[in-house]
């Protein structure tokens, strides 16, 4: 009997239920989003039925500024994330760090102990029965069940060993719903409170809220489905391309497997390949500033 045939599936082994529902999870991947869009439609709606309240046409664009830059912020997160402290394709000094914690606590994948854990496994069961989300057994399951269904094994597992030495990265760990708390909860709600305290439009800044929220969520569906899914698929070019630019190079898969250790997914030259890589493009300007060293290119990308 081989290894593969040993290990059951994840989406088999483990057990799905209401009780067994891990509600953080959910709520990052479905209430918060919901809450967001739910937000958004009663600002339009108030606006449009209440003469006191004034929707401005430069709110759309504003709007969509918000949530093209929480996709970006949230990439800006999740991209080192994953090619520098999971994969350590290079090294990042702490002031940079500093700033790739708080993305990541903005873009709520879970804690970055649980995060490499998970992902460490990936690479290692790639699309075999052990892989937690592999899209061959299930599409669903890759995308969104893997999240909403953890195994406590896996929850218990300890910090990477490369990991343990990273300060920035213990203290995110160890204090990750307190952050969590104070970046989505407590600091919007100051905001609210200097706005209406100055006499602020409120609609706007809710609005902008909800587009903050929303940005969010493409970011974290666009990671989960074109990542584990989409990326293990042979796909058109341009769903290549969009996903690439919802998630910062992160879904440009073909050659990540083979060299999971290089800083660019895309060849260095070329202009088109630094945009839709930008998250590989954001550590070329770490390193020009000094902020990164040791980056490490693929052969095929040098």
């Amino acid at each position: 009997m081989n290894l593969d045939q040993r290990i059951l599936s994840r989406s088999e082994a483990i057990l799905k239920s209401w009780r067994t529902l891990n509600w953080a999870s959910a709520f990052s991947a479905f209430i918060y989003p919901a809450l967001g869009v739910a937000m958004m439609i009663t600002m339009v709606v108030l606006g449009l039925a209440l003469n006191g309240l004034t929707l401005h046409w430069w709110y759309a664009p504003l709007c969509l500024g918000v949530i093209g830059l929480s996709i970006f912020v949230c990439n800006q997160g999740i991209g080192p994330l994953h090619r520098i402290w999971q994969h350590r394709a290079g090294e990042i000094k702490w002031p940079a760090q500093v700033i790739i914690m708080f993305n990541c606590i903005l873009a709520m994948q879970g804690s970055l102990k649980d995060w490499v854990n998970y992902h460490s496994q990936h690479h290692r069961f790639a699309d075999k029965p052990g892989d937690p989300h592999n899209p061959l057994e299930s599409k669903a399951w890759a995308w969104v069940g893997w999240i909403l269904w953890r195994d406590e094994k896996d929850l218990a597992r300890p910090m990477p060993l490369w990991l343990k030495e990273n300060a920035v990265v213990r203290f995110a760990d160890r204090f990750h719903i307190t952050l969590s708390l104070v970046m989505h909860l407590i600091i919007p709600a100051i905001i609210y409170l200097i706005v209406a305290l100055s006499g602020g439009s409120l609609i706007l800044t809710a609005l902008l809220h909800a587009s903050a929220v929303i940005g969010r969520a493409i970011q974290f569906h666009a990671t989960t489905l074109g990542v584990n899914v989409f990326g293990h698929m042979q796909t058109p070019k341009w769903v290549d391309y969009l996903l690439a630019l919802l998630t910062g190079g992160e879904a440009l898969h073909d050659h990540h497997h083979e060299f999971p250790q290089s800083a660019l997914h895309l060849p260095r030259k070329g202009i088109w390949n630094r945009i839709v890589d930008y998250n590989g493009t954001m550590l070329l300007v770490l390193h020009r500033l000094g902020l990164a060293k040791n980056l490490q290119i693929a052969p095929q990308f040098a």
